[in-house]
């Protein structure tokens, strides 16, 4: 085919504006790679007089991305806008209607109305292509539908936050609380417009959900992902953890088990020397574990304008190649819909907690664990804090619904000064 592939963009903020740089600058590059021109016919943003750094007027403006969306010069619409509801999907539904393949780095619309959006796009003869809403940068959605494509996934874990790792990593080497890095993180323009976004795993969530339907062969199911944020880590958890061996880090994991399918987003401890346990700064990764392939290593930069952009055009060039995949590896129609599954892979924990500093506290502690099922690897008391003892468990072994009933009965205990911390440590292989 030598006729252009015709992109309409909407949102021109930093992703849409390294897009337009790729094309601008690599356009005989991209056309040797793909036997055809690709090419820009309109644009859409909220403010046509902003100065964003590149030249604009080669192009049609849209005030409304819908209308955008219906233009007759376009081949593919490129949404980069966000939101899971408003102009982003009304666009994309207008898109796929007006029979337009559709790029975009939403994550938060495809968590939330992927399936319907898949079944409109595959009934039309379309394609929906999302590289870019999972991890950045990092090709882990071609490496599951196309690379992986042969084996039986058994488990996606990984770090696809970079600014919640920024600050945990950033608490362990400069010694500043989270209050002070959650700060720092917001001037340097690390946090969304709604931080709870990046620090309550909201984000991560959207990515690991979608991640999940892929290598499970399920409907994405976003509500079914157990979230939990970073907010309660303490540099007391960094410096105790990281005392036994560990690091911190706000951990995805998806995989299938008798009971059903395991979502979680969660604050977890990783062995220190471990790939994961390294990952510093912003930077993410994603692990694959496959019946054939053994286990697979994906790092790379999850944010920012080059590694974004560079997701968004492995998705137009594929289109321009002529490679049209569904959008979640398999028809929309065969996707099951899996049970859900609460921690149901028994994991040790890890338990901070401030006991009154009396004799029998501990042994009252011990009794209640033992008391629940969780059995202690190993346990470790500080020196006292006023009239408090701090003490660190390690367990063995145990289903979170056990460890939940202990905890439960713990804080009815009059020798807890304070709820107590439980984080998971993961095997990560």
């Amino acid at each position: 085919m030598t006729t252009p592939l015709r992109l309409g963009i909407a949102g021109l903020g930093t992703v849409g504006v390294g897009v337009v740089r790729i094309i601008r600058k690599q356009a005989d590059l991209l056309e040797a790679r793909t036997g055809r021109k690709i090419t820009i016919s309109a644009v859409s943003a909220r403010s046509k007089d902003k100065d964003r750094g590149i030249p604009l007027t080669d192009y049609a403006w849209e005030d409304d991305p819908v209308a955008l969306a219906k233009r007759d010069d376009i081949d593919v619409f490129v949404e980069l806008m966000g939101g899971d509801e408003g102009p982003a999907k009304d666009a994309t539904e207008a898109a796929i209607k007006a029979g337009k393949d559709v790029v975009t780095a939403n994550k938060a619309m495809l968590a939330h109305h992927g399936q319907e959006l898949a079944e409109a796009a595959e009934k039309a003869g379309l394609v929906i292509r999302y590289e870019a809403a999972v991890a950045g940068g990092i090709p882990v959605m071609k490496a599951l539908t196309e690379g992986l494509a042969g084996n039986e996934i058994t488990r996606v874990m990984g770090v696809m936050n970079g600014t919640c790792n920024y600050i945990l990593t950033q608490m362990q080497a400069t010694r500043q609380g989270y209050n002070a890095l959650f700060d720092e993180a917001d001037k340097l323009g690390y946090l969304e417009a709604d931080p709870n976004l990046d620090v309550g795993g909201i984000d991560a969530g959207h990515k690991l959900s979608l991640l999940s339907s892929v290598a499970f062969g399920t409907q994405v199911d976003f509500d079914a992902v157990e979230l939990e944020g970073i907010q309660a880590i303490t540099l007391e958890d960094i410096d105790a953890a990281a005392d036994m061996g560990f690091r911190i880090k706000l951990l995805g994991v998806a995989q299938m088990t008798g009971r059903g399918l395991e979502q979680r987003m969660s604050p977890c401890l990783v062995p220190d020397q471990s790939p994961l346990g390294q990952l510093e700064g912003g930077t993410n990764m994603v692990v694959i574990e496959g019946d054939s392939v053994g286990q697979i290593v994906l790092r790379g930069a999850g944010a920012g304008e080059g590694p974004t952009a560079s997701a968004v055009m492995s998705d137009v060039i594929d289109i321009a190649r002529g490679l049209r995949l569904k959008t979640f590896g398999q028809p929309a129609t065969t996707l099951r819909k899996a049970r859900a599954a609460k921690a149901a892979v028994p994991a040790p924990y890890y338990l901070r907690m401030q006991l009154v500093d009396k004799p029998g506290a501990l042994a009252k502690v011990a009794a209640v664990l033992g008391d629940a099922g969780v059995s202690i690897d190993r346990m470790r008391q500080y020196g006292h804090q006023d009239t408090e003892a701090p003490v660190l468990i390690v367990t063995h072994k145990v289903t979170r619904t056990a460890l939940d009933e202990a905890l439960a009965a713990m804080t009815k205990t009059s020798v807890v000064q304070r709820d107590p911390v439980a984080i998971r440590i993961e095997d990560v292989g």
